[in-house]
Formats: structure tokens, C-alpha cells, sequence
């Protein structure tokens, strides 16, 4: 026994011991043979037909989920990526000489719930009707040192079932094995990604990496997480959006490119909130917010079909309808909506009063356009169920956007607000980077005022726009908060295989 079992539990020495025992039979606990998997259990329980007396020929693997033993025989149940299947284990199949060791002492003596196993045979039909793979050749293929958390069924009831939040979070592979369910969200966030992927592909847009080390923060308003290069001997961030370096490329010439890009912002978690998160960038030259609107409308409408095969999505208690067009409100139209207050042509001074007034709280950082976020986020956004657009919003909340043809004051910007909360931002870039270096400076000022959040002066950014910029219109959608979306899920760490925990306590199964 290592030095590690004065941390064992009893069930956990016992597995130890079996697994001692098996090597002590001649028998690998770890092959490392390939083991010649033909089919899986769904194929099975989908095809099988007996009148074609097909499958008879079969090898299967999976992770052994139940055993119910009938002295020389044995019903047991697999499971393999795609479901579950029952096999049917009889020790003279098994062990057709003399020896029944196989049956007598490892599989009913050193194998447990858990384990992986593989077996070849044959497909029947069962006296009671069950698809059953009938089981003439039985390997061990790795053993289980842990006993799983078996989700357990008496009299129609569901008891010792592994929901434990923070243990399902934390310990993802568990949670994958008990609640298989769990990774149709999974399944769906693929799909959500390759449609968007095709989408954009089909277009001729050039899916491209940009630098996660950035020597500079841009592209959103955020504290970046700090690190240090010790070749170079200079700090480096990561990357809190990938937007600069993307409009980069447009300078470059390319016409429209995108990426999904993982992203980190060193700020409070919450269930919508992880530290690290996932969204899609894509630029297009020589269009502007209004093309934009169009194409996020038919994009998320195909992702929705893609998803759920339908443009309507359950979510919590609404249903949610992607189908094209969406509602579309300027911020101040929203603001004045859902208060019924005007505060279109308001200064700072009577931003704070109204903002007072509405019971909303601001302190001395935030500037103007920062309060009148805090207003729409706390009257207007909960409001937004079905995906809405909230377009023209003031040019203090945004620092890289072209200001509005024709409403002085304002920006060409939208965001899609959807059950509630922001799933997308988009601009008319702005390309004039004279108008840019005074928006920086602009936002250096807010950081001196204490606005920890307020972007910092990009000079090579400023230089590639001097090369000119052409017209060009840019979107940014948060690919964990549509998958929510799309999957029902209440939890941003619920379609994150694997999201940020505070660090374990104890000991855990």
C-alpha cells in the first residue's frame, strides 16, 4: 500500500486491494493493446432488428454502470459515450473450459461499479423485450480506484443523485459519467459554434488568431489580468478582447475576418460572470451597424434552428422566438420605456439626480455615459426577454464607435439584449483616428478620476488607423451566454466543461 492510504477511505483501500489482486491473476488492469470497438450502445438499441438476426458480431467498451448476479450468470449494464446498454455475462460462455476463473473471481469478486470493461458477442431480445448484448468474451480494460456517486432509484424516487453544485462543477468527468444529460449542452455549444463557423466561412470571411499576451489592454472596458515575460523582462496582459487587433487586419486589407477567441477579464464571478469566457469577434470592411443588425438576425436564427431545431427556445419559464425581425429601441428610447424618463438632453449633474431618484446607485468615477449605463442595466435589461436591439447609445459609454451621422451626441452601436441580459455588441468602427486619440485621452481621464475599468492609450493601434481604416463594421457575441441561452441552462458554469472554482476544501469523494 503507498503512503498516500492513511488518505483513503475503507472502499477506496478495497478497490487497491482488487486492483493488486488482478495483477496478481496475470491479468493488466491497464492494457495498452487497442481494443477493436465496432459499434456503440446506441447503434445498438436504434438497429438491432431480430428478424434480421443482425449484430451478431459485436464489440463494445464502456464503463460498467450496474451488476445484478444470478449465481453462473449475471445481467449487467454498460456504458459508453453514446447511452447505455445491458449485457448478458454466463460463466461457461465465458470461461468454456475448466477454469472459471474469469467469471468467479474477477468479475464478480475484483470488478466494480466503474470500471471499464469490454465485451464481445452477440445481440437478443430478452424474455422481457431488452435489447441485450449477449457476452462471450469479457476484458478488463482500466480499473476504477474511486467509487462513483450511483444515482440510485426506490419506489419512482431519485435519491443520492450527484447535484451538488459545486461538486459537479469541480469535479466535470464525475458529473459527465452520473449525468450523461449533461452533455447534450455540450453537444448543442459545438453546434451553436460550427454554425456560426460555416455561416461566416460560407461568406468568405477569414477566420483568423490573434495574440493572447498583449502588451497593451484593448478593445473593452475591463481590468486584464497581469503577468510578467522574463526574457523580454516586461509585463504582458491577457487579452481582455481581441477587437485592436482584428481592426489591424482590416487596415491590412483583408476584407472581413473573425475569431473565437477566449478571453479573460479580472472581475467578480457570478452566475453570469466567469473570469475567463469565450465570444466571437468578426470585422467587416465597408459596412456599418445597420448591415451588421441584419446578419446577427439571420446568424443567430440559424444557430437557434441548429440548436433546438426550432426558432423558438424554452428558457427558465419564457420562450424565447429568434425568428427574424427582432424589436429594435434606441438606449434613451428604452431608458424612457421602462421609467418614464426623458434623459435624452440630461448633463452629469442631472444624470446623478435622476439617477438618484430612480434608486439607482453612482459614485464620483463614473462619468456620464457610466451612469446612464447603470440605469438602463438596472430599469431596462431584466425587462428584455425576447432578443431586442438597443441601438445609439451615448458617445461617453463608447470609445471606439463612429459617432452618428445624423444624432449629434450619439454612436452608431447596438447590443442585443436577450432574456435579460447582453448577448452581443456591435459598432460602426470608428476609422478617424484623430476622433480615436481624443476618446483615449478621454478615457485616461476617467482612469485618473479612479474608473478602474476605462481603457488605456494604444499607440501602435493609432498609428495602423493613420494608415487608414476603411469603413468597417464590427460585432463581439458572448458564446457562453448564448449557449445558456440556447440550452436552458441558468448557469454560466453550466456550459463551461470546466469554470473557475474558489480552491477545494477537504476532501471530496
Amino acid at each position: 500500500m503507498t503512503t498516500t492510504s492513511q488518505h483513503l477511505s475503507e472502499q477506496e483501500i478495497i478497490r487497491r486491494e482488487k486492483l493488486s489482486q488482478l495483477i496478481a491473476l496475470g491479468i493488466n488492469p491497464y492494457p495498452a493493446e487497442l481494443y477493436p470497438v465496432n459499434t456503440t450502445a446506441q447503434e445498438i438499441l436504434s438497429n438491432y432488428d431480430p428478424e434480421k438476426n443482425n449484430y451478431q458480431e459485436v464489440c463494445i467498451a464502456g464503463r460498467l454502470m450496474s451488476i445484478r448476479n444470478m449465481g453462473k450468470a449475471s445481467f449487467a449494464v454498460i456504458q459508453d459515450h453514446t447511452g447505455k446498454i445491458q449485457v448478458y455475462i454466463r460463466i461457461d460462455d465465458i470461461c468454456p473450459g475448466e477454469d472459471k476463473t474469469l467469471y468467479k473471481e474477477v468479475f464478480l469478486k475484483l470488478t466494480d461499479i466503474g470500471d471499464i470493461i469490454g465485451i464481445k458477442g452477440y445481440v437478443f431480445k430478452t424474455k422481457t423485450g431488452e435489447t441485450t448484448v449477449h457476452a462471450k468474451e469479457f476484458t478488463f480494460l482500466a480499473k476504477s480506484l474511486r467509487v462513483l456517486p450511483i444515482v440510485k432509484e426506490k419506489d419512482g424516487e431519485v435519491y443520492d443523485a450527484f447535484t451538488d453544485p459545486e461538486l459537479r462543477y469541480r469535479m466535470r468527468y464525475v458529473d459527465l459519467i452520473v449525468n450523461p444529460h449533461v452533455k447534450e449542452i455540450f453537444i448543442k455549444r459545438t453546434k451553436l459554434v460550427n454554425t456560426m463557423r460555416e455561416y461566416l466561412n460560407t461568406k468568405g470571411y477569414l477566420e483568423v488568431e490573434t495574440p493572447i499576451l498583449q502588451p497593451i489592454y484593448g478593445g473593452a472596458s475591463a481590468r486584464p489580468f497581469k503577468t510578467h515575460h522574463n526574457t523580454l523582462d516586461m509585463t504582458l496582459y491577457l487579452r481582455i478582447a481581441n477587437e485592436l487587433y482584428l481592426k489591424r487586419l482590416i487596415v491590412g486589407g483583408f476584407e472581413g475576418v473573425y475569431e473565437f477567441s477566449k478571453d479573460f477579464r479580472n472581475e467578480g464571478m457570478s452566475r453570469f460572470h466567469n473570469p475567463e469566457f469565450t465570444q466571437i469577434e468578426l470585422y467587416v470592411a465597408y459596412k456599418d451597424y445597420y448591415w451588421m443588425m441584419d446578419l446577427v438576425e439571420e446568424m443567430i436564427e440559424k444557430v437557434a434552428i441548429a440548436t433546438n431545431g426550432s426558432t423558438q427556445v424554452k428558457v427558465g419559464d419564457n420562450v424565447i422566438d429568434f425568428k427574424r425581425p427582432w424589436k429594435r429601441y434606441t438606449m434613451f428610447e428604452a431608458i424612457e420605456h421602462f421609467t418614464g424618463v426623458d434623459i435624452s438632453q440630461m448633463d452629469e449633474g442631472e444624470l446623478r439626480k435622476t439617477a438618484k431618484a430612480l434608486k439607482v446607485h453612482v459614485d464620483e468615477t463614473m462619468g456620464k455615459g457610466k451612469i446612464i449605463d447603470e440605469i438602463f442595466g438596472e430599469h431596462c435589461e431584466k425587462n428584455l426577454i425576447q432578443p431586442t436591439f438597443i441601438m445609439d447609445y451615448p458617445i461617453e459609454m463608447s470609445p471606439l464607435a463612429k459617432k452618428h451621422r445624423s444624432k449629434p451626441g450619439l454612436v452608431e452601436r447596438f447590443e442585443v439584449i436577450c432574456n435579460g441580459k447582453e448577448i452581443c455588441n456591435s459598432f460602426s468602427e470608428l476609422n478617424d483616428p484623430i476622433d480615436q486619440r481624443a476618446r483615449f485621452m478621454e478615457q485616461l481621464e476617467l482612469g485618473k478620476r479612479g474608473d478602474d475599468e476605462a481603457m488605456v492609450l494604444d499607440e501602435d493601434f493609432l498609428r495602423a488607423l493613420e494608415f487608414g481604416m476603411p469603413p468597417t463594421a464590427g460585432l463581439g457575441i458572448g458564446i457562453d451566454r448564448l449557449t445558456m441561452i440556447m440550452t436552458n441552462s441558468a448557469s454560466i458554469q453550466e456550459v463551461l466543461l470546466f469554470p473557475h472554482m474558489r480552491p477545494e476544501q477537504g476532501h471530496t469523494l
